[in-house]
């Protein structure tokens, strides 16, 4: 027979796209159309749908950037159409481009009551069979004109769009036809065959039967279609497609759990109002296509998003909870919003669960035992027990196929955390969270899987994402097709936690991935937006402080717990945890409206910081200092308030030889040259020295920053071969007890104040710089005078190590990560470590040094500041401030202590004098508290958070006042005991706890 394969193919693509698609509306008449516009933020639906509307008509531009306007679009169905299928095709002016990144629409009954949403893929809106002719259409549309920041289809151009102040006023659309139209079911039919099967063949061997024997269906099917009368022959062409869409997929074939998803950013490339709305857009449709659907599953995360739509769009709500209730509407993930996990502290990330799990079970009496997070940059090792503490058991995500070098060698594993928590991990290997039921997707999931020959089950997110959009009918009616069909997967709607159940019960015995899911890709998110970095950490700390003070105040003198401010704040907080907020990747307007919320959120929380600690200090004149970190400092304990404190100010500098200073407080001496760079770090009580020979340390350096791709996200390995040290001076002087020193480049300004405080081994080092660079990366360097194989960086409850060598790939990748309050080296005996207040990136590098002097040499660099332009052109323009210390001779509990203490500073109020003394005490510095507070439930129960911090096994007793130490239990994150755990043992002491390296436990006190 001859090769006529290509021939039919090229056919197939040709007959689809201009004969068959076209026949799906063989009628149409057009709608008549008005519109109102508003330039200013989205007004209230009852607002849009009473506004006095203009005529407006196809062809003309509307919607300027981030305005929102109001169709009216009215009509009649004729009375030819009695009785056929009819539906509205209402097109807004829609690019080729995909759901989510330009105009989108939600369609209104004239009382309010939401019908659907429209976005380019999906903007039809079915009316039914007419019974009599005449029947009125009237509706009214809010459309948002948001821009498309790729329009021009040149990915990571600078762009003023990202702002409503800097966007301009011109329309951004142009207004495409708005019709009823006949629906043709047969013809749509039609071409979903097709389309399955044209996809299918394509991923089918050449040389095989079963691509021939489609490929002479679908020959036998264009034959018999009328190409003047598409819909008179469509059926007969279905016919001859009928025997090949029958034929059953092999009993080997892989097996795809599908659930409908739209992963919708929380904040990207729109800020957060726009998410509300279309959050609301995507719902409409969901929950419409579950009423058309019967065998459709759809599953929703972030807690955050259902909160929006009940308190912004209600109407929308109780079709979701009506969908919920049916069990096909699936709220997943359990989390507030599916957030950044590298950078969030211990707290906020259990907080993550804590809030997004009860709300949860609050709203649906669901408990989920998934995390969903299909987008995040990257797993910290901390995270596998905060997941299992709060209830859950299972982890999703795909974002590890998206790594450049290394290609992760699982798809269905245990992922084993610092602990030793492990829980049940899948990587769908469709390797997206946007699927569309393509032939190719379901080809590579089935041909990418991993654990072929032990599974066969994956898990696949079907439907438009990242702006919204979700399933399609097109997308469940391929799936249908694809149930069980020869030469393709098979695919089933199922339930998210449907799939975990069957995919652990066919594979009990996975392998096991221990320590962090680190991402290749995207590392550049641990620096972009410092500010709105600062302002996150600055927040969580002041989170800590309020729910402490707060809740001592509670027991000691009976002050009012603010339960609604701390639940309302600890949500504002983890919203801005999302993704692509803290992460530094959103536009402009999103960071802008960040900083703004985070100057909101410190002045409330200072607030009721200082409300409790003076209802614990009482009336009077004496100076309190209060400690909020976990450990005693400067003689007052931790969590509690002393008027007699070991004083006393920093070492005096003094005039070094041959230029600079030179601070000495007796245990530290520090010596800063002409260029006022630190030269010497020397341990006086082990006589060490910290800073490498012949180099120095607090060096700036500045490298050229112009990734491939991916602006805001990516820093490229190419970056560190070529930069500059910053070592010119403009002013070296003293300035009280510190040295202060500044620097000029660029266009940018450096001043830094060096100190050595009194009774301390630690070099304070605060850096404010005024940033005004494009596309440059600022670093702050530390070469060491310590030969490490490893170091440690802590993470949420505990430090993860890793390699400073680059043996393989899988090292040679990690040159640029992420670690919260400290870094740490040591060799056996001796350590160093760099404790932060705000920076979250760094990189470590060993250099072994030849001569007379041979050694290892251990960098550690602090990573301050970048300046990408997309998607926000001015990024980190502006005054930063960072503190930064070196703790020569530290430990691993030193670095925690320090981290702690940089991050909590103590506080001075007047008061009667008496000491406040710790609600909560820990005889074992190991043991650190990272929570006090009152129960969630409101019950007056407190609740004490710790964890071993130092990597080993703990023996802590913990003491409590004002409560019933006997009745102590253990909880979960969501405060409900834990009828299986060992149980605190109660002594006079007080409560005496026996940790695991790493383990974080929660105890539940009822008050005495």
């Amino acid at each position: 027979m001859h090769d006529d394969r290509k021939l039919v193919e090229a056919r197939l693509e040709r007959v689809l796209n201009e004969r068959v698609r076209p026949a799906v509306h063989p009628l149409t008449t057009p709608l008549t159309v008005r519109v109102w516009s508003t330039a200013g933020e989205p007004v209230p639906v009852s607002e849009g749908l009473a506004a006095a509307t203009r005529p407006i008509d196809t062809g003309t531009p509307w919607g300027i950037p981030w305005g929102t306007s109001w169709f009216e679009v009215t009509g009649e169905v004729p009375q030819a159409w009695v009785g056929r299928t009819v539906e509205a095709v209402l097109d807004l002016g829609f690019t080729p481009r995909t759901p989510g990144f330009q105009c989108e629409g939600l369609v209104y009954e004239p009382d309010g009551t939401p019908v659907k949403g429209l976005h380019p893929r999906n903007h039809y809106v079915r009316i039914g069979s007419p019974a009599a002719g005449g029947e009125q259409i009237r509706w009214r549309i809010e459309a948002a004109s948001n821009p498309d920041l790729e329009a021009d289809g040149v990915p990571f151009r600078p762009t003023r769009l990202g702002d409503r102040s800097t966007a301009g006023h011109e329309p951004l659309y142009v207004l495409g036809d708005m019709v009823l139209a006949v629906f043709d079911e047969t013809v749509w039919n039609l071409a979903m065959d097709l389309e399955v099967l044209g996809e299918l063949m394509a991923e089918l061997p050449v040389d095989g039967a079963r691509r021939w024997e489609i490929l002479r269906a679908v020959s036998r099917a264009l034959d018999v279609i009328d190409l003047q009368d598409v819909n008179s022959s469509s059926q007969a062409a279905r016919d001859e497609l009928a025997e090949v869409l029958a034929a059953p997929a092999s009993p080997a074939a892989h097996r795809i759990s599908a659930v409908g998803h739209a992963h919708i950013d929380s904040a990207w490339l729109w800020p957060l109002r726009e998410t509300v709305r279309k959050v609301a857009r995507t719902t409409s449709n969901m929950t419409r296509l579950l009423e058309e659907e019967p065998d459709f599953v759809f599953a929703m995360s972030q807690a955050q998003q259902f909160a929006w739509i009940k308190e912004h769009r209600p109407e929308v709500y109780t079709k979701v909870k009506k969908a919920v209730a049916d069990g096909r509407f699936v709220p997943a993930g359990g989390m507030w919003v599916e957030s950044d996990t590298n950078m969030p502290g211990s707290e906020a990330m259990a907080r993550q669960f804590v809030h997004g799990k009860r709300f949860f079970l609050d709203e649906f009496g669901i408990d989920n035992d998934e995390a969903w997070l299909p987008d995040t940059f990257g797993f910290a090792a901390g995270l596998p027990q905060i997941i299992k503490a709060a209830g859950s058991g299972r982890l999703l995500t795909q974002k590890i196929s998206w790594s450049r070098t290394n290609s992760f060698p699982h798809h269905t594993f245990h992922w084993e955390g610092i602990d030793g928590t492990r829980i049940f991990t899948h990587f769908p290997p469709v390797d997206s969270y946007n699927c569309e039921v393509t032939g190719a997707q379901l080809a590579h999931a089935a041909r990418n899987f991993k654990e072929k020959g032990a599974a066969r089950r994956s898990l696949a997110p079907v439907g438009y994402g990242d702006g919204g959009g979700g399933t399609t009918r097109e997308m469940v009616a391929k799936s249908a097709r694809l149930r069980n069909l020869e030469g393709a997967p098979t695919v089933h709607w199922e339930k998210p936690g449907d799939f975990f159940a069957k995919a652990e019960a066919e594979y009990p015995e996975p392998p096991v991935w221990v320590g962090e899911l680190y991402l290749e890709l995207h590392r550049a998110t641990l620096t972009s937006q410092a500010q709105t970095k600062r302002g996150n950490r600055r927040s969580e700390a002041l989170l800590a402080e309020a729910e402490l003070w707060a809740a001592t105040a509670a027991v000691r003198v009976g002050a009012p717990y603010p339960y609604e401010q701390l639940d309302r704040i600890w949500k504002t907080v983890l919203l801005h945890q999302f993704h692509d907020i803290l992460p530094g990747s959103s536009i402009a307007w999103v960071h802008r409206e960040a900083r703004e919320t985070y100057a909101r959120v410190a002045h409330e929380l200072e607030s009721v910081i200082s409300d409790a600690q003076h209802a614990l200090a009482g009336t009077g004149t004496q100076e309190l200092v209060f400690n909020s970190a976990p450990h005693t400092r400067r003689g007052v304990p931790a969590g509690g308030a002393s008027s007699t404190v070991h004083e006393g100010g920093g070492a005096a500098p003094v005039p070094r030889e041959g230029g600079g200073y030179v601070l000495d407080n007796g245990l530290l001496r520090v010596e800063i040259d002409e260029h006022g760079l630190v030269v010497s770090a020397y341990d006086l009580s082990a006589g060490r020295e910290a800073i490498a020979p012949g180099q120095a340390a607090n060096l700036l350096q500045v490298h050229p920053d112009f990734p491939n791709q991916w602006d805001a996200w990516d820093v490229d390995a190419f970056y560190r071969n070529t930069g500059d040290d910053l070592t010119a001076v403009d002013d070296l002087a003293v300035e009280g007890d510190a040295v202060r020193v500044v620097r000029t480049f660029g266009g940018s300004r450096v001043t830094q104040l060096l100190s050595v405080p009194k009774d301390t081994g630690r070099l304070d080092i605060a850096t404010e710089v005024d940033w005004h660079e494009s596309e440059r990366f600022l670093k702050l360097a530390f070469p060491l005078d310590v030969k490490a194989d490893r170091y440690a960086s802590e993470t949420q409850y505990g430090h993860v190590y890793r390699p400073t060598h680059q043996n393989t790939s899988w090292e040679w990748a990690k040159f640029e990560a992420c670690n919260h309050r400290f870094m740490h080296v040591d060799e056996p005996g001796w350590g160093v470590a760099l404790v932060n207040d705000a920076t979250y990136g760094h990189d470590v590098t060993r250099t072994v040094r030849t001569g007379g002097d041979a050694g290892t040499t251990t960098t550690l660099r602090a990573s301050l500041l970048r300046a990408p332009r997309y998607p926000d052109p001015e990024t980190d323009q502006g005054v930063h401030r960072f503190r930064h210390a070196l703790v020569p001779g530290a430990t691993i509990g030193d670095a925690v202590r320090e981290g702690h203490r940089a991050n909590l500073p103590e506080r001075r109020i007047s008061g009667s004098g008496a000491d406040v003394a710790p609600l909560v005490a820990v005889d074992n510095d190991a043991a650190v508290v990272s929570a006090v507070k009152l129960a969630d439930d409101r019950s007056g129960d407190l609740v004490v958070r710790l964890y071993e911090a130092h990597g080993a096994r703990a023996r802590a007793t913990v003491r409590v006042d004002g409560v019933a130490a006997d009745r102590a239990v253990l909880t979960d994150l969501l405060e409900r005991p834990l009828p299986d755990a060992v149980q605190p043992t109660a002594t006079d002491a007080g409560l005496v706890l026996v940790l695991r390296p790493f383990q974080m436990v929660t105890l539940r006190l009822p008050r005495a």
